[in-house]
């Protein structure tokens, strides 16, 4: 019993032992669990307590330590986004001479934001700037009258002002919000006389060009005229951008940072300097002794249509326009009456006289008209038809179409033009089908931004334009190079081009390169419009005919020079009064021509007097310059 009574004693006890065991177990887990608890809401509060003290000190540092800085920052400070130009590309000759570049300038210049709203503030402004520039008062206030007074695109006052005058503005910037000198660049044009139709120039940027040229500001340059204008996106460049803090007058408190301008790409031309300076001065020399004024010059590389030499008679200094013209020069150069700022190469539009003629002989041989032993009477020096007498230069024997070419033989190009006795002519529709195919009524299509297409008539237009049929005189007045007939003297050196390679029409070019600023070469490839479109068996003949002309015809001054050449002459009537254009064109050498020449002097008389000399000048130069 008492046995019983101490196992079940004793089963009780372990019981309570275990109900004691595992309480303890609860508890002290419980327990160990809480100050993971707490220190995870411990840690929560501490994060919270460190952002607030951080925000809460950053709050003081800049209320406290800061403030009077803000403060004026407040008041009218501003963050400002200055455009840093970029530097215009260079324009070489093909020898690495550099014709075009840049000189630093400074322009006077406002930001319409920053001038005065006080008309009495504002007018003295003026009165103080226009003293510095000596400018008129009434110009500087007119370019104070800005519609948008809250812009922030700068105005021009007055470029390439003196480094005096940037230094009083300057020096007077407290005195005269909004009025800045901003750091620019001006072209300056080496020998700009001899090359200014090539080149062209660029100037400040009008109101009419800003429309068409929306990213431009009031103070920009932008391309005028010619190289400088045809290339303007290749030239301008990529500007940069400079980041100023400025006060409530635009002064510039801090500098913030820069983007780097991207300067323009280089231009590297077929232009060879030393030949355009040869056939300026030559040009020059024979236009004295003529009293000639107006002339026009070009040479082309008959291999790939490069364009060596482009001169005009007369010509402009493009460093004035460059430097920013006075209304007197201005007016001085637009008031000349002989233009001198019309470039006769491209857009003079003359009547080709004889020069044509070696077209109306590919056109006749092409088409079966004669043979290249086709005889032509001499007829006494004139045709008679109808009562009108076609009367010839001089009078010729017997020609065949060498020597047709060779003398210039007006009666044989009356007789295969518009027909005569056994020799059924052309008709105006032939003879404009192969001068169309030789380029002539319609550009080239040289990189230059304005261009002529002269013109090429045809019995639907005679009868539309002027209500009359067309006559066989009008056939034979084209024949020649007369009459409706027009041509540029680009036009008749692409066409000589042509006669040179014996039968491909390039498209001419100027540029033979462009250099971007990272370096990269873009080369031009030459542009072919058409080529065997005269067969060569006829374009050897008209060669000869050429060639024929040097060595026993019009132009035999030639027959000395170092090198074959061949050419033709070729005089053209104009206007009412007997006036003769002399025409002079040419190729060399004959058997690999590297050149082919145009010479045209206006009212110069005829081809011989004028264009053979300068011809013959030149070449002697172009072939013995490096022996």
């Amino acid at each position: 019993m008492f046995e019983r009574y101490f196992n079940k004693r004793r089963m009780s006890r372990g019981m309570e032992i275990e109900d004691s065991i595992m309480t303890v177990t609860q508890k002290e887990k419980a327990i160990m669990e809480t100050p993971f608890k707490r220190h995870g809401l411990d840690m929560v509060w501490f994060i919270i307590v460190f952002f607030l003290g951080i925000f809460v000190a950053r709050i003081a540092y800049l209320d406290i330590i800061k403030g009077s800085y803000y403060s004026d920052i407040s008041k009218g400070n501003r963050i400002r986004s200055i455009t840093v130009k970029a530097p215009r590309g260079k324009i070489i000759d093909r020898s690495g001479q550099v014709l075009a570049n840049n000189t630093p300038s400074m322009d006077a210049i406002i930001i319409p934001n920053d001038l005065p709203t006080e008309n009495d503030k504002r007018q003295a402004v003026v009165d103080t700037v226009a003293s510095i520039l000596g400018a008129e008062t009434g110009e500087i206030k007119a370019a104070f009258e800005i519609k948008n007074k809250n812009s922030l695109d700068p105005i021009l006052l007055k470029e390439n002002i003196t480094r005096e005058q940037a230094l009083i503005l300057a020096g007077k910037a407290k005195e005269l919000p909004g009025v800045l000198v901003e750091n620019t660049a001006i072209r300056n044009y080496e020998d700009s006389n001899i090359f200014s139709s090539v080149i062209g120039y660029d100037g400040k940027i009008t109101k009419d060009e800003m429309a068409k040229n929306p990213n431009y500001v009031m103070t920009d340059y932008i391309g005028k005229a010619a190289l400088e204008k045809q290339y303007e996106k290749e030239l301008r460049g990529i500007a940069g951008a400079k980041q100023v803090e400025v006060d409530s007058l635009g002064n510039v408190k801090k500098n913030l940072g820069i983007i780097n301008p991207q300067a323009g790409s280089d231009l590297i031309l077929n232009i060879d300097a030393g030949l355009q300076k040869k056939l300026y001065d030559s040009m020059v020399s024979v236009l004295e002794k003529t009293g000639t004024k107006t002339a026009a010059a070009v040479a082309i590389d008959p291999r790939d249509g490069g364009v060596l030499a482009m001169v005009n008679f007369p010509n402009y200094d493009n460093n004035l326009f460059a430097r920013g013209i006075s209304n007197a020069e201005y007016q001085e150069i637009i008031s000349n009456k002989d233009l001198p700022l019309f470039n006769r190469v491209v857009n003079g539009e003359y009547p080709p006289g004889s020069t044509l003629k070696m077209a109306v002989a590919s056109a006749a041989l092409s088409e079966g008209t004669i043979t290249p032993e086709t005889i032509v009477n001499g007829m006494g020096g004139s045709i008679n038809i109808g009562g009108f007498r076609f009367g010839d230069w001089k009078t010729h024997g017997p020609s065949d179409v060498r020597t047709a070419i060779a003398e210039s033989n007006d009666i044989f190009f009356y007789s295969i033009g518009g027909g005569y006795a056994n020799i059924q002519g052309l008709g105006m529709s032939r003879m404009k089908k192969y001068e169309n195919l030789f380029g002539f009524g319609s550009p080239t299509g040289i990189d230059l931004p304005i261009e002529a297409s002269g013109f090429i008539p045809d019995e639907q237009w005679k009868l539309n334009t002027l209500k009359e049929k067309w006559y066989i005189g009008n056939s034979y007045h084209a024949s020649i190079g007369q009459g409706f007939v027009t041509t540029t003297p680009l036009q008749i050196a692409n066409y000589t081009a042509a006669l040179a390679n014996g039968g491909t029409l390039f498209k001419p070019r100027i540029v033979n390169q462009i250099k971007t600023n990272d370096g990269k070469v873009v080369g031009k490839s030459p542009e072919i419009i058409r080529k065997n479109f005269i067969s060569d068996s006829v374009m050897q003949v008209v060669r000869e005919g050429m060639r024929k002309t040097v060595t026993d015809g019009t132009a035999q001054p030639l027959k000395t020079l170092s090198v074959e050449v061949a050419g033709k002459t070729g005089t053209a009537q104009f206007g009412n009064e007997d006036k003769t254009h002399g025409w002079f064109v040419s190729f060399a050498p004959y058997d690999n021509p590297t050149i082919a020449m145009v010479i045209l002097a206006e009212g110069g008389g005829d081809g011989h007097s004028s264009g053979v000399p300068v011809t013959k000048e030149v070449y002697d130069y172009y072939f013995n310059r490096n022996k």
